[in-house]
Parts: structure tokens; sequence; C-alpha cells
């Protein structure tokens, strides 16, 4: 259930006019914009502001700032969990993987502020998300482009790792370089040919 679903649903069956269906789905958009620009620190009024509505209807559309948060993190959460799918059934094995690795680090970078501005409510250990992570890597071994010694947790800790802050020893990231993490990342897992990094490399002031 997405979270403007999540959050029109009173239990009652009737279907929402479509005014209140438009205001849910802006503030579920300025939601997630707000926290991946401003993280722990947004407000519902900031929220209520950039969907362009008052924060009267704010507040009659989705009771609380918190009730909104929970109801995007949901829909992170599933999002996170299709792209295992997608990459479960694709049918090469690496190209999946590779590409769920890619889209797993953005969002969840996003699940994190999310959480962040929900003072941590999330529980990491979602048996559905484990799940997936495991058969993907187990795929990927099985298909023999991964090297066998590694767990998925390993897995799972290295695709963290790709994140990083924009400065380290006095040095500024560049521009892609969460992409060169991943691919040296990607790489360290390969058994075959290493691919090229994107991007340049971080400049040295």
């Amino acid at each position: 259930m997405s979270a403007v679903d999540r959050l029109l649903d009173d239990g009652s069956g009737r279907r929402p006019r479509a005014d209140a269906r438009r205001n849910v789905e802006r503030l579920v958009a300025a939601a997630r914009e707000a926290v991946r620009e401003i993280g722990g620190e947004v407000t519902a009024h900031e929220i209520a502001r950039r969907a362009g509505v008052g924060i009267g209807t704010f507040y009659r559309r989705v009771g609380s700032l918190e009730a909104l948060l929970e109801a995007v993190l949901e829909e992170v959460l599933g999002e996170i969990v299709a792209r295992a799918d997608q990459a479960l059934a694709h049918p090469d094995p690496w190209t999946g993987f590779r590409e769920f690795a890619q889209g797993y680090i953005h969002l969840r970078n996003e699940l994190c502020d999310i959480n962040d501005a929900l003072g941590g409510s999330l529980d990491h250990a979602r048996a559905d998300l484990r799940e997936r992570m495991r058969l993907l890597v187990e795929r990927v071994q099985r298909a023999g482009v991964v090297r066998p010694d590694v767990t998925w947790p390993d897995v799972a800790f290295l695709l963290v790792s790709v994140s990083t802050g924009d400065h380290t020893l006095g040095v500024r990231a560049g521009g892609h370089q969460w992409e060169r993490n991943l691919q040296i990342v990607l790489d360290g897992l390969r058994t075959t040919r290493p691919e090229e990094l994107p991007g340049p490399p971080p400049s040295v002031p």
C-alpha cells in the first residue's frame, strides 16, 4: 500500500474525494523532498509550505507529522523490497544485483533520514529485507560472478559503507563519490574483470 493510500484509509471503504487525495499526494511528495534536503529537523510547517497547503489542511489530511513520516517510511521500505524483487527476476543475476545495489543506496539514505526524523523507530531487522538480501547474494554466487567467501551480512555492511560525507582528511568528495565507492565494492565482490570507475576522482586542494 502506498503512503497516500495508507493515510487516506479510514477503514470505511469509501473512496476519498479527489481534492483530498491530491492534497495527500502533495504532502507525501513534499515530505520525501523535505526529508532528503533537511533530514531529521523537518517540520510540519515546512512540509505544508512545500506542498502548497495550509497547516490546517496538513493536520486534517494526515493527522500528525509522525503519521505522515511513518506512512512515507513504509512506502520507502516497500520500494526497496520491490527493487529487490525486480533484481531477483532479472534474467542476468549480476545485472539485477548491480541495479538493486544502486537503487538501494539511494532509498536507504532516504529511509535513514526519515527514521531519524521519527526518533529512530525503524526496526532494522525487517525479515523481508533480510530475506531479499540473502536471496540476491546467493543468486549471484550460484551464477559464479561473486566470490563465494562473502555472506549476505557482509554485503549489507559493504553497501552501507558506500555512502560517505562530503569531506575527509581535508579532501572533498567528488560529485560521483558514492558511485565510485559502489563500483570499487562491486569490483571487489566480483570474480571477473573490474569495470571502469564513473566520474573523476576526488579533488585534492
